[in-house]
This record gives structure tokens, sequence and C-alpha cells, in this order.
């Protein structure tokens, strides 16, 4: 008898989704919230790890359909699956050393045009370099761990408990990582950069540690997300899942891991639960007296039905978070508003 059903398999489903964006707004906080580096990249970090992950673990193309790249490793699977996610936690900190180079010296503006560029470019090779992504085919068996030994309900369990074991584990680290003299040196780099290079203190280097911690951990979040989904697509690497982190983070309030995981569970919550949309508009429709059946037809037409509307509101809703933070508390659910002093946000 299958356990999850409808509305359970729905949460499960959320929830885990929820603990990979956890640990995605986890790591841009420590770029933006905790040192104030405006990064617009941060999904090249999440798709660098997927990935990595993926080549780890992939079998050969020939026992895969539309498969042309030349490296993989096949490791055996449950076993390669810390391997692997190791490997996407390194690749995922490379990639923000190498971009951390080139762009931690510029200012707030023209690191996030950098970033935002390096990422489309970073986007761009995974399309072209088939040899080692399969291209916009993308890598489509990525090997599922232990799923060959549980039932599919057994394994969506199993493993929602261990994205939500890795999230708790990043944060609690991160918070005795914050609350020690690096945290207290980040917020004081971000506060004011010329006072802490007058106490001796090389800011670059600073910065550009920050930048790897949290390549890092969105690295090792697109390792998780590889193989809880099972492939890996250059589509589901856009800018607009950047953008849905920073709403995460914002929500929940910078500077604040536990706002940074709130706000990521708000946001996927209200993202997934766009999919009700249609229901309900022909819910309403079906309960309407026959003299108002015309009214909804009226305002929104076929809007419902369309195969785009459902990823448009998705966009809807997140600006419309966007606007509420905003006006209502800008400092976020968990945030502290001399934080947000600090970022010059105030401004």
């Amino acid at each position: 008898m299958a356990l999850l059903t409808g509305w359970a398999a729905f949460l499960v489903t959320v929830a885990t989704i929820g603990c990979i964006y956890g640990l995605l707004t986890l790591g841009l906080n420590v770029h933006y919230g905790y040192t104030g580096l405006l990064n617009f990249g941060h999904v090249a970090f999440f798709a660098a790890g997927a990935y990595a992950s993926a080549i780890v673990t992939m079998p050969p193309p020939s026992q895969v359909t539309n498969a042309s790249y030349q490296i993989w490793f096949n490791l055996p699977m449950p076993y390669a699956f810390p391997v692997s996610l190791a490997a996407a936690a390194v690749v995922g900190g490379a990639l923000a050393f190498l971009i951390g180079l080139t762009s931690v010296r510029l200012g707030t503006h023209y690191l996030a045009i950098a970033t935002f560029a390096l990422a489309g470019v970073f986007s761009d090779v995974l399309v072209n370099e088939a040899w080692l992504t399969n291209g916009s085919f993308g890598m489509n068996n990525v090997p599922k761990p232990g799923r060959a030994m549980l039932s599919a309900d057994v394994w969506q369990l199993s493993y929602l408990i261990f994205a939500a074991g890795s999230m708790l584990a990043v944060y609690l680290l991160l918070e005795r990582l914050m609350g020690a003299p690096f945290g207290r040196l980040l917020k004081g780099v971000r506060e004011s950069e010329a006072a802490a290079k007058t106490l001796g203190k090389d800011t670059n280097v600073v910065k550009l540690k920050s930048f790897v911690i949290g390549g890092m951990i969105a690295g090792f979040a697109g390792g998780v997300y590889a193989h809880y989904l099972g492939s890996v697509v250059t589509a589901q690497f856009v800018p607009a899942v950047t953008f849905t982190v920073y709403a995460a983070m914002l929500l929940g309030g910078a500077a604040s891991n536990t706002g940074a995981v709130v706000g990521a569970f708000t946001v996927v919550a209200f993202q997934e639960s766009t999919r009700f949309i249609t229901t309900v508009y022909n819910w309403i429709q079906s309960t309407l007296p026959d003299a108002l059946s015309g009214v909804l037809p009226a305002l929104f037409g076929p809007l419902p039905n369309n195969p785009s509307f459902i990823p448009s509101m998705r966009f809807v809703v997140i600006g419309v978070l966007f606007v509420l933070v905003i006006r209502y508390r800008p400092e976020g659910l968990f945030g502290d508003p001399s934080e947000i002093q600090a970022l010059g946000e105030e401004d």
C-alpha cells in the first residue's frame, strides 16, 4: 500500500525542495548577509555542484539514451553518495574561488554585474561543452542513493530526512562559525572595509574566504538536488533561481541563518501553491450561480488553462512577497534592523 498519496506526497516534495533551497539560502546569506557581497551568480555554484555530483556517479553513455558525454566515473551507489556530495562542494567552492579572484575587489554594484555576467558565461559553457555535460540534453540517469533497496515512498521519506539533516548540520556549522571571531570579521568588513584595513586585515582575502564558503554550500546543495531529481539539465539553472534565493533570504532576514531557512521554506511553499490556482479557479466557477458564470471567464479569459500561466504566476508570487517585505518588514521575519543599516539598505 502506498504510504504517500495526495497531500502527503505533495508536502514531502515541497519539504525536500525547501531543504535544498534552505541550503542555497544559507550559502547566499554568508555572501550578502554577513559579508555584504552582492552576488548575482549564485546559481552557477549550484549548477557546478549538481553536474560534479552527477559526473562522479553517472553510468557509461552507452547505457543512457541521447548521451554523448565523455567523462564519467560510475562509482557504485549508495556508497559513492558521500564522495559525490564532497565533489559537489569542492567544485562549487573552486568555481567560487575562481570567480572571487577576479571580482571581490570590485565595489558592490560592479560585483553584482560581474557575478551575473560570469554566471551567464558558465551557463553557456554547460550548454556547449557536451563532452562534459551532455549539452542541452543534460544528464538524465543520475543515480538515486538507495533507491534500488527501497520502495518509492520510503525512499522519498528517507531522502527528506537526509536533506533536512544536511540543512540542519550546515545551519549549526554556520551558527558556530558566525559566532566565532571569523564571523565578526566578516561583519566588520561588511560594515567598514576601510576600518578593517586600518586594523591590518586583508579584506580581499576575507571576502574571498566568504565567497568560497558560500560557494561550497551552494555546490553541496546542487549535489543533493541532482540525486533527488535523478537528472541535471541546463534549463534548471537559470538566473531566476538566484533571484528566488534572494527573495527567500530577504523575506527571512539578511544575516540570520534562522531567517534564511524560514524564508526558503516560505518562498518554496508559495511557489508550489501556484499549482492549485487552476483547481481553485474551477472550484469557484462551479460554485457560482448561473447568472454569474461568465464573470470569471470575462476577467481571466483562458489564462488558467494556458501552459505558461502557472510558471508566470510563480514570478508574480515572488514579486508580491518582495513588495510586502519591503513595505511592512524591511528587515525580514527574523532580521535585525541594525543589520539592514549595516548593509546600507536604509538609504
